[in-house]
């Protein structure tokens, strides 16, 4: 086919030429009449600054860092169900704990790295959210769930529910204390029995969000003195504090020690793998709000609001409670499968904003305690 264009495109550029020539030719010859005859045409006036030029729109991202303190295998699934739902594409990294998670966020501040930290007790994004490093937005779907699980001012979002619990290795309880006549612990108080000694383990307040909420509760049960002098007396008994509240369940549920505290519905989690361990749920045990908020500064912000407006509808709820066994926000989810109804437990009476004032303060003490 190019081979028998070309001669035409020839043929026509040929005539094209002609036709020039002879148009110079004759405009030559009477040059100084048209001179003098002709009226000087007005150059065509552009419109084209008539109208600001249009900026071609950037492409929307596709992106998502996130900031995860959950188990692996549930942020995994999230970030492979939202990639389904929405098309972004989640890009993790898993922290040890909320208290991690929550001080890497502070060293970036000036060059934020994440859009979007995600799980941990709020009681870690308060802080966040007064030192400005939280972005303000409210999600539409959080009209669907009860007030107190958000945060008045706008900067993070509940979107599950734990309660603390204690973990049992139920083969070494049986071989190694239930012949001294030790019963399994009902309370929080049954730890501080001597037998325990290093046989317990829990986590760190100061990088836990469940070992912050571990020693709040003890406050919030027996005041200030007395909580005070529980965890003095505990510590003498606890073998080391692991930087995140899920370590205390491996280490437990492979023989290492005999009993953690730790969250119960990873506990269950856990048992379902047939480890040998069952959870107990304490009288005047203490629950975490599970935490979404945005970095402020992120590099993908509308992404990130679409992921937490995800967050917080019933499916990823029901999907949530089903592979974490957490109980969800929302009360058109229903409670997880092997765990006790939320309603049944009994709960501390956890005043949540003086635990966030407190924690600095508790935080420090606590170290000091330890470390002597």
């Amino acid at each position: 086919m190019d081979m028998l264009q070309k001669p035409k495109v020839r043929a026509a550029s040929l005539l094209m030429a002609a036709s020039f020539m002879l148009t110079t030719v004759l405009t030559g010859c009477g040059t100084s009449k048209t001179a003098q005859t002709t009226t000087p045409t007005a150059a065509p006036v552009s419109t084209a600054s008539s109208e600001p030029a249009k900026a071609t729109p950037a492409p929307a991202s596709k992106k998502l860092v996130v900031y995860a303190a959950l188990n692996e295998d549930d942020i995994v699934q999230i970030q492979k169900k939202f990639k389904e739902d929405t098309g972004i594409e989640i890009e993790y990294l898993r922290l040890s704990g909320a208290g991690e998670a929550s001080t890497r966020i502070q060293a970036e501040k000036a060059t934020p790295k994440a859009d979007v930290f995600v799980g941990g007790s709020v009681e870690f994004y308060e802080p966040l959210a007064q030192q400005g490093l939280l972005e303000k937005y409210t999600s539409p779907n959080a009209k669907d769930i009860e007030s107190r699980f958000n945060d008045p001012k706008g900067f993070w979002q509940g979107w599950y529910m734990g309660v603390l619990g204690i973990v049992i290795n139920k083969d070494r309880f049986q071989k190694e204390l239930a012949p001294k006549g030790v019963k399994e612990p009902a309370t929080w108080d049954d730890l501080l029995d001597p037998a325990y000694k290093g046989l317990f383990l829990t986590s760190n307040p100061a990088t836990a969000g469940g070992g912050y909420i571990f020693v709040a509760d003890q406050l919030f049960r027996l005041g200030e003195e007395k909580g005070w002098d529980y965890l003095k007396k505990l510590n003498t008994n606890v073998h080391h504090y692991t930087p995140a509240a899920g370590d205390g369940i491996t280490l437990t549920a492979t023989g290492e020690f005999v009993a953690a505290m730790s969250w119960a519905h990873d506990i269950v989690k856990s048992a379902q793998k047939g480890y040998p361990i069952k959870v107990i749920v304490p009288e005047q045990t203490a629950f975490e709000i599970g935490g979404a908020g945005i970095v402020k500064g992120g590099a993908n912000t509308e992404n990130a609001k679409k992921f937490v407006d995800w967050l917080l509808t019933k499916p990823v709820g029901e999907m949530n409670t089903k592979m974490s066994n957490r109980y969800s926000v929302r009360k058109d989810v229903a409670p997880p499968e092997g765990m006790i109804k939320i309603e049944d437990v009994k709960l501390v009476n956890y005043d949540r904003e003086k635990a966030a004032q407190m924690k600095p303060d508790v935080v420090k003490k606590f170290t000091e305690m330890t470390s002597k």
